[in-house]
């Protein structure tokens, strides 16, 4: 469960419709003159290299953030390509944001950011781009569980587990509902990969059956290579916010 690096498919098809939501949800919360609160459970390195050895093995970015650059998927004011400018500007022109660079992207002084990275490696260089935010190595769902609610109260949990463990698909939808019995105004964001064999399709039954106004975006795409087992993104999202599933349907009318 430790040997997950994103690395090799940072800026993918599947990362594109991720942050693409990430990011407009991120900017809509932010316009509000309240603070918020930003939690990550698997928060990875918070940077990547496009032109990295692990990037360029898979090609994976080519057909994701690169593609979607090049043929203006996102326009000039969208939230993730705001940010995406600004990491490029200060790490250079084949740097790609994780979620956490995403986030301190909007967020404010007041704003308040706490991020689980669980991988050792993967944490030390997370801690190298992450000082604005508070750092925790342990368990993303033992660290979401004790803080929630944050304060402030109003904000923002994003769920990205590497889902090496089969068991997180059955474990999820319970530390869901603990987490929103919790924080019942907290915007709860689930990104999950969609497989070939659709392991991931009864969490997502039991997320509708229990969370009946939660938007569920789900875009498809082909295969990264041959045997390839992900093809298409899924992204659950408790109380989203207003608007954000015009974006989520014209993100996915993209793919």
């Amino acid at each position: 469960m430790l040997s997950y690096q994103h690395a090799y498919h940072a800026g993918n098809l599947a990362d594109l419709h991720k942050h693409a939501l990430l990011a407009w949800m991120l900017a809509y919360l932010a316009a509000k003159p309240k603070p918020l609160s930003y939690l990550e459970t698997h928060a990875g390195r918070g940077l990547y290299d496009l032109a990295a050895p692990e990037a360029e093995k898979t090609g994976e970015a080519d057909a994701g953030i690169t593609r979607a650059l090049a043929e203006n998927w996102l326009a000039a004011d969208h939230p993730l390509r705001l940010a995406l400018e600004t990491v490029r500007a200060r790490h250079g022109a084949t740097a790609y944001p994780g979620s956490p660079l995403i986030a301190r992207h909007f967020l404010r002084p007041g704003d308040v950011a706490h991020l689980a990275e669980l991988h050792p490696a993967e944490h030390q260089a997370l801690a190298e781009v992450a000082g604005f935010a508070h750092l925790h190595r342990q368990d993303g769902f033992q660290m979401a569980q004790a803080l929630c609610p944050p304060a402030p109260r109003r904000g923002l949990l994003l769920i990205d587990p590497s889902y090496e463990v089969k068991a997180d698909y059955e474990a999820i939808p319970r530390h869901i509902a603990k987490l929103a019995r919790k924080w019942n105004v907290g915007v709860i964001a689930l990104w999950y990969p969609i497989l070939a064999d659709s392991r991931h399709a009864p969490m997502v039954e039991a997320l509708r059956r229990d969370h009946a106004q939660a938007l569920i975006s789900e875009v498809r795409f082909p295969p990264a290579r041959p045997g390839h087992g992900m093809v298409g993104s899924g992204m659950a999202v408790l109380n989203p916010p207003y608007g954000l599933e015009a974006e989520a349907r014209r993100i996915a009318a993209l793919f």
